[in-house]
């Protein structure tokens, strides 16, 4: 621990800082506009995310582009508007009707003035004039017209309260602020308005406000469900169109009483739990935030082809073409999608997203009972969330490799998006999540920045230490933690290889200079790939045609007499189809002997003053040459020592013999390693079970039972020298009995 300290200590105080700074800014301390920009893009990420569902209780009737060329242009005379509503109310009976337009002046549109000015001056007198001007008022009264299609009709107007001097008549009040009982609600206050004739406002059923302002950025996210303009509390056009399609009593707040034990200060901005809809089945509860506002659950990406709202032509539902079971006990918005007509939104989820539309959103929403929100525990959660994951990153990502490093860092950006959206879901819960990601990226950055700075230079001495004695790849994974490895002698169990060409002075007889050096070249390069490639063995050295190589150093492996013996498997096949190639441009055949052995060996820098080598000594590995000098003794392509068997006892071996080499008193038994285990065929399981069965008789010196078994094994694999040589020594013992204390050793005088 106390070398993980050194070594890592001054990343993990820096990780532990940056998670620090990421806190402070979640609590508020800090505040980052950045920040807030990206928690914007990702709040539009999410809700872009989410696939629309069509609505069929909402239908918006479009003032598009279509109805203006058959209507005229906009805005449209009141008994234009009063026919649409009479299609709406009467032929259609839809639930409610919102206007997400207002009527502030008075329509003159008909002419109906200009004739009475006329019958009063210049036209004073015409008989049976006034009688006829009389009997036309009620058809040329449009705004007439019009209060007389919404009296006692579901219909909702809209005005705007974005500022200006107080013009038109207010709707009642959803409640005043006597209701508060001297409590006081955070809203947006409006001292202008544009409102609504008073005739039309006195005929409708209500009114709401569709005033919706963008945030800072210009794109709009949230509507405040109510406005307070002068003492009272007026609701948005989503609040009261939905209200009335409830047939809701009243709009009223909902007040935590527990307040009142609190303090005159906390009572005056506490205490708003949510705001209520009080309708015929029941209270039906509507969370609100900061300034009595909703943030706006955008469906789709908007418009008659967004998906989420169903979008009819004014122009066919004036005609009476509109299938009538799509608005019947409908909630049916008026609003435009035309360009010119300016209702057009900047939203999360769309630059030109309806005005309309944003209402609808709302009304659905309330319906529904789901609104995403910030919920209380949202400072807590982001709180715990970036210290946790601050604190674990800090620690783990110095520990890491580059591949991981990024691994983990792209896998904890995942989950914390993932988690995020999952609560979004499945909770309505709105939390923020750029600072937790942004704190990722930068502890990314900095356990990257560092590696790059200060571990190259570490791994770049290291290379220069091992790299002209290991494999690249090896020197790669020992530049992640350079101290670990030094080339001063020790003493290791580790498996040593040794590789010869068969015949290679008559092969090197046989071929031109350049020939025989492609020729080695191509042998050595395969070899040294099956080495290093495959199963990250270290190559020792070349000594002509012949190669060393071995296992467990400088990198130690547990495995690594496993890792010799699949390699001397690979290197085998490998030789076998150089040598069909090498067969086809008339090249003399390779052949190949290994030697493997396993065991305690000295391994380190060693040589002279003048050149020295990373290479390995010892016993062992004396043994393992002598095993690749030997196999062409019995045939075969390797040959490996008892330890190596042991210690690799996941491959199939055919004991060969028991020998004792030149320079060793203590004999050891050898093998020859087939297949791994599991992919020798149940032929060769079967000669190998009697092969090892007359391998006992010979040593138990039944000659006949013995060689019955080897001409049995011959017939089935004549080419088979290790059989020959048994037959041979068979016949040698028969004329030469070995006694009765023979141990079955064979001796060899030669290297």
């Amino acid at each position: 621990m106390k070398r993980l300290a050194l070594r890592y200590g001054a990343r993990w105080l820096l990780g532990l800082g940056l998670a620090l700074l990421a806190g402070l800014q979640v609590a508020g301390v800090l505040h980052s506009d950045a920040v807030e920009r990206m928690d914007a893009y990702f709040s539009g990420l999410r809700m872009r995310a989410e696939a629309p569902t069509l609505d069929p209780r909402i239908v918006i009737v479009d003032i598009d582009e279509r109805s203006l060329a058959e209507v005229g242009r906009f805005p449209w005379s009141r008994d234009v508007m009063a026919r649409l509503v009479q299609r709406l109310t009467g032929g259609y009976q839809a639930a409610a009707v919102g206007f997400d337009i207002s009527f502030p002046e008075a329509d003159t549109s008909s002419g109906y003035g200009v004739l009475q000015g006329l019958a009063q001056r210049e036209l004073k007198g015409v008989p049976g004039l006034d009688a006829q001007l009389a009997r036309l008022q009620p058809q040329l009264d449009y705004d007439g017209l019009l209060a007389a299609a919404m009296r006692g009709q579901p219909v909702v107007l809209g005005y705007n309260t974005s500022g200006g001097q107080p013009k038109g008549a207010l709707p009642q009040p959803a409640f005043t602020a006597e209701l508060l009982n001297g409590r006081r609600l955070d809203a947006f206050e409006s001292s202008g308005y544009e409102a609504n004739i008073a005739r039309l406002q006195q005929a409708a059923r209500g009114a709401g406000s569709f005033t919706v302002l963008p945030d800072s950025d210009g794109v709009v996210r949230s509507v405040p469900l109510l406005r307070k303009i002068g003492d009272g509390y007026y609701p948005a056009l989503s609040l009261a169109t939905a209200a009335v399609a409830l047939q809701a009593r009243a709009i009223a707040p909902v007040l935590d009483n527990t307040v009142d034990t609190l303090s005159h200060a906390e009572r005056e901005y506490g205490g708003l739990e949510s705001i209520a809809l009080f309708t015929p089945e029941g209270m039906l509860s509507i969370p609100v935030g900061e300034g009595l506002s909703t943030t706006v659950q955008f469906r789709g990406k908007g418009g008659p082809q967004g998906g989420a709202f169903r979008y009819l032509s004014a122009a066919d539902v004036l005609r009476g073409v509109s299938a009538p079971q799509l608005l019947n006990g409908a909630i049916v918005l008026v609003g435009t999608t035309a360009p010119g007509l300016n209702d057009l939104r900047a939203t999360p989820v769309s630059a030109v997203y309806p005005g309309v539309e944003i209402h609808a959103n709302i009304i659905k929403s309330i319906l529904d009972g789901s609104f995403k929100a910030r919920p209380d525990f949202a400072l807590a959660a982001e709180l715990l969330q970036v210290l946790l994951t601050g604190l674990l990153l800090s620690i783990v990502l110095p520990l890491l490799a580059p591949f991981w490093t990024v691994a983990v860092a792209a896998a904890s950006a995942a989950a914390a998006l993932g988690f995020n959206f999952w609560l979004y879901r499945a909770a309505d819960a709105v939390l923020n999540v750029a600072a937790i990601l942004l704190l990722i990226l930068a502890l990314f950055i900095l356990n990257l920045a560092w590696g790059y700075f200060f571990e190259v230079r570490r791994g770049r001495a290291l290379v220069s230490r091992f790299g002209e004695y290991v494999a690249p790849e090896l020197v790669a994974e020992m530049a992640q933690d350079p101290e670990q490895y030094s080339m001063e002698g020790e003493s290791r169990e580790l498996t040593v290889m040794f590789v010869d060409v068969r015949g290679f002075t008559t092969i090197s007889e046989g071929l031109p200079p350049r020939q025989l050096r492609e020729y080695i070249n191509l042998y050595l390069t395969a070899m040294s790939r099956d080495i290093r490639d495959s199963h990250r063995g270290t190559l020792d050295k070349y000594i002509g045609d012949a190669v060393m190589a071995f296992w467990g150093a400088p990198v130690p492996f547990a495995d690594h007499a496993s890792r010799g013996v699949a390699t001397a498997l690979l290197m085998q096949a490998s030789a076998a189809r150089l040598d069909h190639s090498f067969r086809q441009r008339g090249w003399p055949a390779l052949n190949i002997g290994i030697g493997l052995n396993t065991g305690a060996m000295h391994v380190g820098d060693m040589g002279s003053e003048i050149r020295r080598a990373y290479t390995v000594m010892g016993d062992a590995v004396n043994l393992a040459s002598r095993l690749e000098g030997i196999t062409k003794v019995y045939g075969v392509g390797i040959a490996v020592g008892q330890a190596t068997r042991e210690a690799a006892p996941n491959f199939v071996y055919r004991e060969l013999d028991r020998v004792r080499v030149k320079g060793k008193n203590e004999p050891v038994a050898i093998f020859e390693p087939l297949a791994h285990a599991g992919q020798a065929d149940a032929a060769a399981l079967t000669r190998l079970e009697r092969w090892h069965a007359a391998l006992a008789l010979l040593r138990d010196q039944h000659w006949d039972g013995a060689a019955a078994i080897l001409l049995e094994l011959r017939v089935a694999d004549p080419a088979c020298q290790l059989y020959q040589l048994y037959m041979q020594r068979i016949d040698y013992y028969r004329l030469h009995p070995p006694g009765e204390n023979w141990d079955g050793v064979t001796s060899f005088d030669s290297k």
